[in-house]
Parts: C-alpha cells; sequence; structure tokens
C-alpha cells in the first residue's frame, strides 16, 4: 500500500536452503501469490522445460526472487500482470542486496527485461542481451526472457533460438555447481 497499490497477495517463499544459484524474476504471478511458491504457474512450467529441470530439481538449484514480492495485480489492458511501478520496485530493492550477499550464488539468472535491467543494468534490447553470460560480482549471470504467454518477443524464430542458446548456458552453468 505505500506504493499507492493494495496489496494482492502476501510474498512467495523458498522452500529449500543452500542454492548455489540465484533466478531473478519480475513479480510472482497470481498463481504464485496465491501458493506463496515461485515460478508456480505456466511461466515456470516453461522456464523448467526450458532449463531440462523437473520440479524438485528446480527449487533445490535455484534460490528464487523477484524484484517485487508480492502479485502487482492485472494489467490494466487485461493482457498480462501489472508491471510494478519504480516506487514498488524501489521498495523491495533491499531484499535483492541482502539476498545476493547471504547466498553468494555462483551463477545468477535474471528473466525478463525488468529483472535484467535491475540485475544487470543493462538497457539493451533483449535480443543484444539474451544467449549471453556476463559477470557480476563474482558470479555468472545468463539472462533469459520472460517465459510468459503474455510476451511476443518469443514469437520470433531468431529469439527462440537464442532463448534455447541462453537455457543452454544456464544448464551448462549449474551443471558446475
Amino acid at each position: 500500500m505505500e506504493a499507492g497499490y493494495p496489496l494482492e497477495s502476501w510474498p512467495v517463499v523458498n522452500e529449500y536452503l543452500d542454492q548455489r544459484a540465484y533466478m531473478y524474476g519480475q513479480a510472482p504471478g497470481i498463481v504464485e501469490g496465491a501458493e506463496r511458491r515461485p515460478w508456480r504457474g505456466r511461466a515456470g512450467k516453461t522456464l523448467r522445460r526450458w532449463l531440462e529441470l523437473d520440479e524438485e530439481e528446480f527449487y533445490r538449484t535455484f534460490y528464487c526472487a523477484s524484484v517485487t514480492r508480492c502479485y502487482p495485480g492485472r494489467a490494466p489492458s487485461g493482457r498480462g500482470d501489472r508491471t510494478p511501478t519504480p516506487r514498488e520496485q524501489e521498495l523491495c530493492s533491499f531484499w535483492r542486496e541482502w539476498e545476493l550477499k547471504l547466498i553468494g550464488p555462483q551463477v545468477v539468472v535474471p528473466v525478463g527485461g525488468l529483472a535484467i535491467r535491475a540485475l544487470l543494468g543493462m538497457r539493451s534490447s533483449l535480443a543484444d542481451c539474451i544467449g549471453r553470460k556476463y559477470a557480476l560480482d563474482g558470479a555468472v549471470a545468463v539472462p533469459l526472457p520472460h517465459p510468459s504467454g503474455a510476451s511476443s518477443w518469443l514469437n520470433s524464430p531468431a529469439n527462440r533460438e537464442l532463448t534455447a542458446q541462453a537455457a543452454a548456458l544456464v544448464r551448462e552453468e549449474i551443471s558446475r555447481l
């Protein structure tokens, strides 16, 4: 409410500890808000398919976090979820800073443009950063596009190929953990 929006859900939580990889998304979706677990909806299933991980492996591998911690509600257009406002992002940013210090991940995977900008500070297009690795405070960062059906970015065959390259890089990096 501090940012001017009603609280749509309680924050999501991670069940496991000791993950050496950190996945950073935009915000929980409606399913995640209801279940209070990260990446539970259709986007999470797509993401696990890209990474060739079953649910158990996924949650044991990745500490899952997001730019904002609660479901932000539906977009006014009705297509997808509302993008968190800059104020909402600012109110939640300290969590990311603490988590990265406490976890000390070896692999970091920002998912979607908002998370990529927040974590890596990149302002370039998705096509310019997906399929590449970056250094981030002693970790390897591999950005992925958001697997949401609301995004048309994945409709392009070239972008799907970049996504496949990025997913292969993530699999390669987590195999080293």
